[in-house]
């Protein structure tokens, strides 16, 4: 199946992923975004919204009758919205609620609503592994062992997503993408991601703040490679009910993220701001890529080098005063109620 000429459903389509996608969907095909705007922003939606091809709806996937309306006549949902991470600490319920009742939603309205839908899409997160077992981790063989409310609410989406393709026969897959970066990160609040906050902290003359010793690694992909990947995955048919990886396969650690931003801002002299090990944090992640590259050919462009730079040269255009931006750049967002840390740090280390 080719998505064009198609009527497209993207939930948290203002996001950073979402918008990215909306962007490339949107050149050929009409496009439909259902976003509660609680961390996606309108203004990453204006390169779409000048095509004439995109309405948007701002409402939660929670609006069960919202949710019906707009999947009616749509030939295509892909559903990326979602609660992050570092919320499910604080309300792990809201989390459960968005990730897995929404996805629950989506589903059943689709199935009633919609029979002749022809792609349901769901994003997952390479947080429904936990960290890594055995490397590299294969959509098969790997355990599905999340460490967070947060990665588990991913995953129940994930069997929520398979069970009405085995079921009713709903032509529906699960995509995972690894760790994306890249244009329009987050870097506010609970929603903000390590490399945005690395560059806004060195931009403004002060240390990148690393949890643990560095050593923690992630599958980097730069977000117009996962932008490709949904596409091409989406279009594919050998994918129905299977759960596919999308990143670039290869894992860097955290602390080679600082130092390459240090060295490519001219800061190499500030180092590093080390701090304890942060709960439920994920120590290894790296992608068997092998299903999603021998199925549909695709590769990714960008290496890390090349895309930390596209990215810091995206931030200073976006962003020419960092300074105003560290208000908003809170780095400590993963903190237990004391009483606990000291049980959950232990229990995590065993």
């Amino acid at each position: 199946m080719e998505l064009k000429n198609q009527k497209i459903l993207v939930t948290g389509g203002a996001g950073f992923i979402g918008s990215n996608l909306v962007d490339a969907l949107v050149q050929h095909n009409t496009v439909i975004v259902l976003d509660d705007f609680s961390t996606g922003k309108l203004e990453n939606l204006d390169q779409a919204q000048a095509t004439g091809r995109l309405t948007v709806h701002n409402g939660s996937v929670l609006d069960y009758e919202l949710v019906k309306s707009l999947v009616k006549e749509v030939d295509v949902v892909y559903h990326l919205a979602v609660q992050c991470l570092r919320v499910c600490f604080d309300k792990p319920h809201h989390v459960h609620e968005v990730n897995a009742t929404g996805t629950l939603n989506l589903l059943e309205a689709a199935r009633l609503e919609n029979p002749q839908l022809k792609r349901f899409i769901y994003c997952s997160s390479s947080e429904a592994y936990g960290t890594a077992k055995m490397v590299p981790m294969n959509e098969d063989t790997h355990p599905l062992a999340p460490t967070t409310v947060y990665g588990a609410s991913k995953l129940t989406g994930e069997l929520y997503t398979q069970a009405y393709f085995t079921t009713y026969g709903m032509p529906t897959m699960v995509l995972r993408p690894f760790n994306t970066y890249g244009y329009r990160e987050h870097y506010e609040g609970a929603s903000g991601e390590v490399i945005p906050r690395f560059v806004i902290r060195i931009l403004n003359g002060l240390q990148p703040i690393v949890f643990g010793d560095g050593s923690a690694t992630r599958d980097f992909t730069f977000v117009t490679d996962t932008v490709e990947s949904l596409v091409r995955a989406g279009e594919c048919d050998a994918f129905l009910g299977q759960a596919v990886n999308l990143a670039y396969g290869q894992e860097v650690s955290i602390k080679e993220i600082a130092d390459r931003l240090l060295k490519l801002l001219n800061q190499e002299s500030l180092g590093i701001q080390w701090e304890p090990e942060r709960p439920g944090d994920v120590h290894r992640h790296f992608a068997d890529v092998t299903r999603l590259q021998s199925t549909t050919g695709w590769k990714p462009a960008i290496n890390i080098e090349q895309g930390l730079q596209l990215y810091v040269d995206w931030f200073r255009q976006h962003h020419p005063d960092p300074a105003a931006l560290l208000a908003d750049c809170q780095t400590h967002n993963w903190k237990l109620d004391q009483q606990l840390d000291a049980k959950v740090l232990a229990a995590s280390s065993r």
